[in-house]
């Protein structure tokens, strides 16, 4: 059985993106729009620093071409994923991706201009004019770079360079999502089905082994087949990334990705560290699973499958929405009430089409509602991955409510806390509410699966990020057969002596989107690590914590992101947080033990 087409999906289960433009018409009157603004900044080039006046007005020009230019980016951007294979849209997301690359250009003068006087001019303008106020901690942070800005000539070639630098991403994403085309493979009921990236998982969450070793096999087969094509790709975007930080004199890639967020690079490697050194309550949890699922041995594609084989949980899209909205009253009336609207205002596109881009995501901007892409199957982990995205959505809600458009975002240093949150919330109000041992027992199965994909798989994703960019900063190349090492080596570190490591699962890195983000997996290791303790602190402390999350969620960039998260609750320059997060690890894979001893 295919794919649904996009027409065949009912509108009630679509995101409503004409809430940003409600034809192509208003769009090309925006796109036309950001051109003139492009023109009128232009011509602000060697004055902004001329007075007080000068610099607010060019402030707010910058401001407002950005903010009409996301509009554009935006909902080209959510149209193309509707449906990748719809050429149209794909010529409007370029388009928009030529006009972002040209703003960035034309506006590249903007910051080097800044930077290149004295700190204590543009101290005395904000003294001088009220309006500037606002701006302090963007023009701190504008300082805080002056070091990696280079001359204007050099700043303007950089903007030009961006579109080329999109090539990998744009290339793996066309790939993955339009033209690998994947086999069919017999699911539980004896039928052929096709292969895609949403029915992958559930695939491999069938009781029947044979089913998930057939699926296992057939979906990494296309990824074998292109290897080398997908090796190049991710060579080409280390190569990039590296270059971008040579230019700007960083000491590294990995310096040069997190310097935007003020993280010390100590937060990376302090999470490695205390993953290493936390591996044998992951062994003990592979051990544990191979003896409750009674296999002589245990392969990779058994990982995902249930270990309670007695119970099973199906979660439909409309009792996931129900479970979402109680969790998540937790967090107050007005926080519950904006969720339980979102399903009813178009924020969420729910179920896979043909040609629609494939996992989850939330994505939107100041003016637009923070919509969320999904590939609904009704299973306990997409009800995870709903309210995962919900709390991204709600991030962004209720910081675009509560801070002006320059602080108007977040880094993703602290997205992934909001979203991991959540979850965290919703797996205490299924224990809390559970209805049987055996209940219990699966979800404390999830619980664990969730710890190991997102702190020990994701570390394990960093450590590969950075292992590949030191491979090619110390003048090495990466071919399909070195990252298959490299790939392969982390795996048996990670996984013990107890897991098969199929030789499938040595490509799994061709599969993964974010390997093109630049150094962005090790957050969502961290984000889940701040997440349970700040999680833990609302179950246990109530509204004072309540309040602290909520002014957490409504910040924004107004600060910087360490000092964002401190004040919520979890010191991320300290390891406490991630030992905090895998003792708990520990405790519930001993639950899990002593549960299934009786």
């Amino acid at each position: 059985m295919g794919l649904k087409e996009r027409k065949e999906i009912q509108d009630k289960f679509k995101w409503d993106i004409s809430s940003i433009y409600s034809d192509m018409e208003t769009w090309e009157a925006d796109y036309k729009r950001v051109n003139n603004i492009m023109s009128e900044f232009s011509n602000l080039k060697g004055s902004i620093l001329d007075s007080s006046d000068s610099f607010y007005k060019a402030i707010k020009l910058f401001e407002k071409g950005d903010r009409i230019l996301t509009n554009v980016v935006t909902y080209s951007f959510l149209k193309r994923d509707e449906d990748t294979s719809n050429n149209k849209s794909l010529e409007y997301a370029a388009r928009s991706q030529q006009l972002a690359t040209e703003f960035s250009k034309i506006t590249s003068f903007f910051i080097p201009e800044i930077i290149e006087k004295d700190k204590s001019i543009v101290d005395k303008y904000i003294s001088e004019k009220k309006e500037l106020n606002l701006y302090k901690q963007y023009i701190d942070n504008i300082f805080r770079s002056k070091k990696y800005i280079l001359s204007e000539r050099e700043e303007e070639i950089l903007a030009m360079s961006s579109d080329i630098g999109t090539v990998p991403n744009d290339v793996f994403g066309t790939l993955n999502s339009s033209d690998f085309i994947f086999p069919y493979t017999t699911d539980e009921d004896g039928k052929e089905v096709q292969l895609s990236h949403g029915s992958f998982i559930p695939l491999m969450e069938s009781k029947n082994r044979k089913v998930r070793k057939e699926a296992f096999e057939k979906y990494y087969s296309v990824f074998e087949q292109y290897q080398n094509t997908l090796a190049n790709l991710v060579y080409s975007e280390v190569k990039k990334n590296i270059f971008y930080a040579k230019v700007r004199k960083h000491e590294n890639a990995r310096s040069a990705a997190i310097f935007q967020n003020n993280i010390p690079s100590s937060v990376y490697d302090n999470l490695i560290e205390a993953v290493h050194n936390n591996l044998e309550p992951m062994h003990k949890y592979m051990r544990l699973r191979k003896k409750i699922l009674a296999l002589d041995e245990l392969h990779m594609y058994d990982l995902y499958t249930p270990m309670i084989k007695n119970y099973d949980m199906k979660v439909s899209f409309d009792e996931a929405k129900e479970t979402v909205i109680e969790t998540l009253g937790i967090l107050g009336e007005e926080y519950k009430n904006t969720v339980k609207g979102s399903f009813e205002e178009g924020w969420i596109d729910v179920y896979e089409n043909k040609g629609k881009r494939s996992g989850a995501y939330s994505w939107g901007n100041y003016d637009s509602k923070p919509f969320i892409l999904l590939n609904y199957h009704d299973t306990l982990d997409n009800m995870f991955t709903l309210i995962h995205e919900m709390g991204h959505s709600m991030h962004s809600y209720l910081t675009h409510k509560n801070q002006e458009y320059v602080y108007g975002n977040y880094s993703i240093f602290l997205a992934e806390v909001a979203s991991t949150t959540n979850e965290s919330l919703l797996m205490n109000h299924l224990l809390k509410n559970s209805k049987s041992k055996e209940e219990k027992l699966y979800l404390l199965n999830h619980y664990l699966d969730q710890f190991r994909g997102t702190v020990y798989r994701q570390t394990m994703f960093a450590e590969f990020e950075r292992d590949i960019h030191t491979v090619v900063e110390n003048g090495g190349a990466l071919t399909a057969e070195k990252l298959k090492e490299l790939y392969r080596n982390l795996n048996i570190k990670y996984y013990g002596k107890d897991m098969i490591i199929d030789k499938q699962i040595d490509v799994e890195w061709a599969r993964i989107p974010h390997f093109y983000f630049n150094f962005y997996v090790y957050q969502y290791a961290t984000g889940f690590s701040a997440a349970i303790a700040l999680s833990n602190a609302i179950i246990n402390e109530g509204q004072p914590a309540v309040e602290r999350y909520t002014e957490f969620l409504s910040a924004g960039s107004s600060k910087y992101p360490i000092e964002i998260l401190r004040k919520a609750g979890a010191d991320m320059e300290t390891k406490a947080p991630v030992e905090s997060a895998l003792k708990l690890f520990g405790k519930l894979v001993d639950e899990m033990e002593d549960l299934t001893n009786e």
